[in-house]
């Protein structure tokens, strides 16, 4: 084969994730996977019976429309209207994808040419670096720092040049679970509008803002014609494994992601389509009720992990906490995570990996506490192990 590295230059450094470097220490030590963001039980029943009945009755095992069917896209639609107030034609301004993971790949092969720059949190979620790379662009990290991880608007307005095309937000915020405050979207808003800048906007926890609730940008002066916005029904639904997520945007916009979405998976998750519509259309009881599980969930989490001696970044959104390591006697996040299984039996993510500047996320980790309150328990029972030690 020649001595030509086989794998894209531009995918160097991105093998395997730690997703599933985690995921299957977990399995090989039987310790609680408190590492991937996955829930340990299923959503709504009423939910999954409608996705079988869709398959049972024929609905959807066939390629579905290119776009999405037609009741998820009115579905959708009236999901932004419902909560945010944000009118979208379902026919030319929403998008059903694989996922949000397929969305954001879309947007960012669609919207970028080589050279141009895009400009995102860092730490970022992995695949955003993969995409980024993989349309030819260059990602520039603007650094969440402890304990707040709010962004530095000054540093953000700094760090646009000419080159640069696309802000990629994500809020709430994986792994920090910062949320951004209707002042900072004012003033990122701002700045997309003065440089011409397009904004993807990753939004997959909007149902899971404890305490202010959520704000769109795209909702803000100027920014409905330059946003893309991204969610999925796997993190609200408890169904990750459907894989159904959708843009909502200006025509030209969800033309141009349709256009690259259709050469990655064409379609998918044709029943499930019909189940996530009336999803979507639960009363709002359901998203009140998920919201107060998971406040719950965090603040047990929370207390076990500061009470075994962990530093606790207390986040305003999201199902994941990110915690220093530091007080611990511990450095290395990647090591204290490889280790940790053996020490108490818990998986857990180091979140250097959602770093370009790793030193940064050096002594950071990250844990869900999107499980089953026994498991928390549990876990947090294993790792008060860690200060006895």
């Amino acid at each position: 084969m020649g001595t030509r590295p086989l794998l894209n230059r531009r995918l160097a450094g991105m093998g395997t994730t730690i997703f599933a470097e985690m995921s299957a220490l977990a399995t090989a030590t039987g310790s609680i996977n408190l590492g991937q963001g996955f829930p340990d039980t299923d959503g709504p029943a009423s939910v999954a019976q409608a996705a079988a009945d869709a398959v049972l009755n024929g609905r959807g095992n066939q390629y579905p429309p290119g776009p999405g069917i037609p009741e998820l896209r009115t579905a959708i639609a009236e999901h932004q209207q419902r909560f945010y107030g944000l009118s979208y034609d379902p026919d030319t301004e929403v998008l059903v994808t694989a996922g949000a993971t397929e969305a954001i790949a879309a947007a960012m092969f669609a919207l970028l040419e080589p050279g141009d720059e895009v400009i995102a949190f860092e730490p970022f979620y992995d695949s955003y670096a993969a995409c980024i790379a993989m349309a030819g662009a260059t990602r520039v990290p603007l650094t969440l720092r402890p304990p707040s991880f709010r962004p530095d608007l000054d540093a953000l307005r700094a760090a646009i040049t000419p080159r640069t095309r696309l802000l990629l937000l994500n809020t709430p915020h994986n792994p920090t679970g910062m949320v951004l405050t209707p002042e900072e979207l004012a003033t990122i808003a701002e700045l997309a509008c003065e440089h011409d800048l397009l904004v993807v906007t990753d939004e997959v926890y909007e149902h899971l803002v404890f305490h202010t609730g959520h704000h769109p940008i795209a909702a803000l002066p100027g920014m409905r014609e330059r946003t893309v916005s991204i969610s999925s029904a796997g993190k609200t639904f408890s169904f990750t494994g459907w894989k159904v997520g959708w843009v909502t945007a200006a025509p030209e916009l969800v033309a141009a992601v349709r256009t690259a979405k259709q050469y990655l998976t064409y379609v998918s998750a044709g029943p499930f389509q019909y189940a996530v519509a009336e999803a979507l259309r639960l009363p709002d009881s359901y998203f009140a009720d998920f919201r107060a599980d998971l406040l719950r969930k965090r603040d047990l989490l929370a207390d076990g992990l500061s009470s075994a001696g962990f530093q606790v970044f207390e986040p305003a959104g999201t199902y994941f906490i990110t915690t220093d390591i530091t007080p611990l006697g511990e450095k290395d996040g990647i090591e204290f995570c490889r280790s940790l299984p053996a020490r108490c039996g818990v998986v857990a993510i180091p979140n250097a990996v959602f770093y370009d500047d790793t030193e940064a996320g050096r002594s950071l980790v990250r844990f869900t506490f999107c499980k089953q309150e026994a498991v928390l328990n549990e876990a947090v029972e294993r790792l008060s192990k860690l200060r006895a030690r």
